[in-house]
């Protein structure tokens, strides 16, 4: 589904020039769930910024289902971290969720019938007349993830989406990825700087260098099912990836992880 060739990208120019990518290649199937992490300014958000169509690349290829991706597709949505100012707060959360749908040509019935099962998915139908501003955080990230459900993207792309939140929250927004996910057999590519979360949510993690970044480790995820906050995390398995993401993050090479 999504294929990223060379992608390069240098902010300004000269001796001040920060190369952020340096050349990542990468692909993601249909149905996949793929996790991206790396060090802290490695350049994860201009990767997902260059997919997102929302900045233009220096160099490279970035296509969706074989288009090249020259301005926002019309079938990708994408979550933010910084929930707080993706929502409008003089909307409900009804009418939040709603208002990409216009773009679908969607009519009043239509919108509102796919509002209000995405508000069911995330736990939200009750909370549908009230405003962002009335919400915990936490619940403000599922009204998100509610637009975004609702919009049935072929790609979702989120960006270190639960990194604003409590621990707790944190967990419980995890196992609602994880169950939209399912429901929906959606494609997903989650940026996250929290190695346990990239291996307790995906399918395959893909780790970044320092910037310029360039693909370090392609670790495929084959844990039990259901995955579960405390039995999937005492897993030999997951214990044993998550070394291996760590090592691979800190730029420790490890003989047993695969770059492709």
């Amino acid at each position: 589904m999504l294929e990223i060739s060379k992608l390069t990208h240098t902010y300004g120019t000269g001796p001040s020039a920060h190369h952020a990518l340096g050349g990542v290649d990468l692909s993601v199937a249909e149905g996949e769930l793929v996790c991206i992490v790396g060090p802290s300014g490695c350049g994860k958000s201009t990767l997902l910024r260059s997919i997102a169509g929302l900045l233009r690349p220096t160099g490279g290829r970035v296509a969706l289902n074989g288009v090249p991706v020259e301005r926002t597709p019309d079938n990708l949505a994408v979550v933010f971290q910084d929930y707080s100012r993706s929502l409008f707060p003089w909307m409900s959360v009804a009418d939040n969720v709603s208002l990409p749908l216009r773009r679908r040509g969607m009519d009043k019935k239509g919108r509102a019938e796919a509002t209000a099962e995405a508000l069911a998915q995330v736990g939200l139908e009750a909370a549908a007349t009230k405003y962002p501003w009335q919400l915990s955080g936490g619940m403000q990230q599922r009204v998100s993830i509610a637009r975004a459900l609702a919009y049935r993207p072929a790609l979702l792309l989120m960006d270190e989406p639960f990194g604003s939140v409590d621990a707790q929250t944190r967990e419980d927004l995890e196992d609602l990825t994880l169950r939209v996910r399912g429901h929906h057999n959606m494609t997903i590519l989650l940026i996250t700087h929290d190695i346990d979360e990239s291996v307790y949510v995906g399918d395959r993690v893909v780790v970044l260098s320092k910037a310029p970044a360039e693909v370090v480790g392609d670790l495929r995820v084959d844990l039990p099912g259901p995955r579960d906050q405390i039995t999937t995390r005492e897993h030999p398995d997951f214990v044993h990836l998550r070394a291996e993401v760590g090592r691979l993050v800190r730029g420790m090479r490890s003989p047993s992880a695969s770059a492709r």
